[in-house]
């Protein structure tokens, strides 16, 4: 038997980057709904839990994005 010689495929960066927004959006609509699901299970008549909880979605859908570019970056730099 022979080795397989054959060069790895790289996964396609564009998918990854084309995928980004989607996932913000995902995270950010997921963290306000149940901001919203709070404010109405508690009666918070100023929205205090969607306000706090959109913020924290977005907080982490940046921190997400971060680290996806930085995969993204060390796979561009190993080839």
């Amino acid at each position: 038997m022979t080795p397989d010689n054959t060069p790895k495929k790289k996964p396609n960066k564009w998918l990854a980057l084309i995928n980004i927004p989607i996932q913000m959006g995902i995270i950010v609509f997921a963290f306000a709904w149940g901001g919203k699901w709070l404010d109405e299970k508690y009666h918070n008549e100023n929205g205090l839990w969607v306000k706090i909880l959109t913020i924290a979605g977005v907080g982490i859908a940046f921190y997400n994005i971060a680290r996806q570019l930085k995969e993204i970056n060390k796979m561009d730099n190993e080839s």
